[in-house]
């Protein structure tokens, strides 16, 4: 198994790219709440590894306004829980969310919002898998491994014109 990682600076601070034999497994911000063990980084290289390449073009694109979805190869690796949780993620619209009861009444238990929550604080793809999407109740902004300014940074990123347009009065 060959790990490698890569590192840029963003408007978000320093972004920590990873992948596991050629795919891209992680996106990580400085001082993630839940960063992997070590050995899950593996080798430095440059942004410019074809693996990275793509990934960074792409996060890039989205962060300047320029792209609202990802054309890339990438696998997250969980448990069972976690990878639902994940893969449902990848279905919120870009400019929309989803509270995490509502997430867990559609994945068959309203009574598993705390653990949705905790996947989702494990997601090892932010940006990418997009749990900045998740929302707490009357869209509360709670909780994000990255910090809540980088959740805030995303979704006032995502949101539509009109609504930007609605608090400027």
């Amino acid at each position: 198994m060959t790990t490698r990682h890569t590192t840029i600076g963003s408007p978000l601070g320093e972004l920590t790219f990873t992948s596991r034999d050629g795919v891209l497994s992680g996106i990580f911000y400085e001082g993630h709440w839940h960063m992997p063990p070590q050995e899950f980084f593996g080798d430095p290289t440059t942004p410019e590894d074809p693996v990275f390449a793509p990934a960074i073009a792409q996060v890039r694109q989205y962060l300047q306004g320029e792209r609202t979805a990802f054309e890339l190869e990438y696998k997250a690796t969980g448990n069972e829980f976690q990878e639902r949780v994940w893969a449902r993620l990848e279905n919120i619209p870009y400019g929309e969310t989803i509270t995490y009861g509502a997430l867990a009444a559609e994945l068959g238990d309203p009574n598993l919002a705390q653990a949705v929550g905790s996947a989702v604080g494990r997601n090892p793809l932010s940006i990418v898998i997009p749990c900045h999407r998740v929302v707490g109740s009357g869209g509360r902004l709670t909780g994000y491994a990255g910090g809540l300014s980088n959740k805030r940074f995303l979704l006032e990123l995502e949101e539509p014109a009109a609504v930007r347009e609605s608090k400027l009065f």
